[in-house]
This record gives structure tokens, C-alpha cells and sequence, in this order.
């Protein structure tokens, strides 16, 4: 097996013990809150004309009393990106199109909307380069100041771990991605950011997947947390109408600029899976 291989096999592996303990986590809260809801997982398999192995995935949906709806995907795929598309990729280009992807990717839509929605995911690609990125953000309809703190500081202290500049200048690129220029507005209160953290060999490899690795714990250990602290809240009918209005924002910028549904549905992706970020239900006044 070459280290290419390898290392993708190992982010794979990472990506997916990552997804049952993040799943496992949000059963215990659907328990907690008197409710038998629990992952349902469809694997899907990508499809490129040519290809003998394109890869796939594996779609995890969960609806439930705290959860209304919160999808949590790995998906590991290889091939060729299209001539036009290659040249916006990192490391690619129309004469050398080939990649391979494997990544996590998390979105919760809360009934509460007391509760931050949120959004996760990281991911491990291959080109002419190899790098890491991904990162998360918190969406609340209804901001707390101590809500987004707490998410913030889980973040700035798994950035201290690598790097003292990395929180910086991951907060601001959050900052400036998650914004909805046709609004004039950003999409939620920010989180993390990060892409291109290059493996040019074992050590960068080994360097980044550490970082990554400390990210998906991060948010492990802070988002449950948040979630109980806001599940139990009261609300009322204006509050659940901000919800939705704030719902139908997030679902512009996932279709309008998100990088990640742009490149799901460029590669042939799963259109089920690309499209788990949209919520169950919104409103557009």
C-alpha cells in the first residue's frame, strides 16, 4: 500500500469512529428526553463512467424529539473531476483531474429554537496535493452570548494545541466564508475554518491529522453540551417563527455559495447526502 493510500485509509478510519461516537452521543440525548429515535444509515455507492472503484458512502439520518433533523455522512470517493471544474480545485488541473476525497459531515436542524443549530465537517483530499480542512460553526436562531463562548473557546484551545496562530486566522476565515452577501448578513456566530493544510510528506500528515482529529473532539465534548444546557427551554410561537426565518437563510447559503454542496454535486456525489444541510422545514417572510 503506498503512503497515499494509507493515509486516506487512515483519515477514513478517523472520519468514521468519529461519526459513531458523535451518533452515540445524540441517541443518550434523545434517551435523556424520553425518545427511541436513532440513526438510520443508507450506504450509497458513486457512479463514474470509466471507473471501476468511484467509491461511496454511508448516509446517517436521525429524527427525533430534540434532533428534528440531524444528518451525520461519511463518504469516501475517488475519479476524475471534470475539465472545467478541475482548474478550481487545489492541485488539480484539466491534465491532471484525478482525486480522491474521504470526509465527515454534520448538520443539525434542533425543535428547539432555543437550540444552536450547528454544522461540522472535515475532510482529508488528494490531488496533485494532499490537505486537510474542515471545520465547524454554530447556527443558533436565537443567539446566547454564553452559548457562543463556550463554542468558541472548545475551538481556540484545539487550535493552541498546533499552533499558536491557527484560532486567528480559522475564526476569521469562518467569519468571512459563513456570509450571506446577497443579505448582508452572516449565517450564523462563527466557529473554525480551515483548508489547504498540505501533506507534503509523512510528518505534515501526520501533523494535520492530529489537528483534525482534535477538532471532530472538540466538538464532541462542547456540542452535547450545549444541547442540554437549551433543550429544555421554553418557547414561544414567535420564537419557533424566528427559527424558520432563520432556517430559510441557512438554506440560501447552502445552495447559493457552499463549497462543499458545490463539490458533492460536481463529483457525482449523493444528492440525499449533499442536500441532508437543508432544513426539515422553513419560512421565507
Amino acid at each position: 500500500m503506498t503512503d497515499l493510500q494509507d493515509h486516506t485509509a487512515r483519515a477514513k478510519h478517523w472520519f468514521e469512529s468519529l461519526r459513531d461516537d458523535i451518533c452515540a452521543a445524540f441517541e443518550a440525548i434523545e434517551r435523556e428526553a424520553g425518545s427511541d429515535a436513532a440513526f438510520q444509515y443508507t450506504p450509497w455507492d458513486r457512479e463514474e463512467e470509466g471507473n471501476p472503484d468511484p467509491g461511496g458512502g454511508v448516509q446517517g439520518l436521525m429524527k427525533g424529539k430534540v434532533f428534528e433533523k440531524v444528518g451525520v455522512n461519511v463518504s469516501t470517493v475517488k475519479g476524475n473531476f471534470s475539465p472545467e471544474f478541475a482548474g478550481q480545485v487545489n492541485g488539480a488541473s484539466a491534465d491532471n483531474p484525478g482525486f480522491t476525497a474521504t470526509g465527515i459531515s454534520l448538520v443539525a436542524h434542533m425543535a428547539n429554537p432555543h437550540v444552536p443549530a450547528v454544522h461540522m465537517n472535515t475532510r482529508f483530499l488528494t490531488t496533485g496535493k494532499a490537505w486537510f480542512g474542515g471545520g465547524a460553526d454554530l447556527n443558533p436562531p436565537i443567539p446566547y452570548e454564553e452559548d457562543t463562548g463556550d463554542f468558541h473557546a472548545a475551538f481556540r484551545a484545539a487550535c493552541a494545541g498546533h499552533n499558536p496562530t491557527y484560532y486567528e486566522r480559522f475564526k476569521k476565515w469562518a467569519d468571512d466564508y459563513f456570509f450571506i452577501p446577497h443579505r448582508g448578513v452572516h449565517r450564523g456566530v462563527g466557529g473554525i475554518f480551515y483548508d489547504h493544510l498540505e501533506c507534503a510528506d509523512d510528518a505534515a500528515f501526520e501533523r494535520n491529522l492530529a489537528f483534525t482529529q482534535d477538532v471532530g473532539r472538540a466538538f464532541l465534548d462542547i456540542y452535547p453540551r450545549l444541547v442540554r444546557r437549551r433543550m429544555e427551554s421554553e418557547f414561544t410561537p414567535e420564537d419557533k417563527l424566528t427559527q424558520l426565518e432563520w432556517r430559510g437563510r441557512y438554506a440560501e447559503f447552502n445552495l447559493v455559495y457552499d463549497r462543499g454542496t458545490l463539490f458533492g454535486l460536481k463529483t457525482g456525489g449523493n444528492i440525499d447526502a449533499i442536500l441532508m444541510s437543508l432544513p426539515p422545514e422553513a419560512v421565507w417572510s
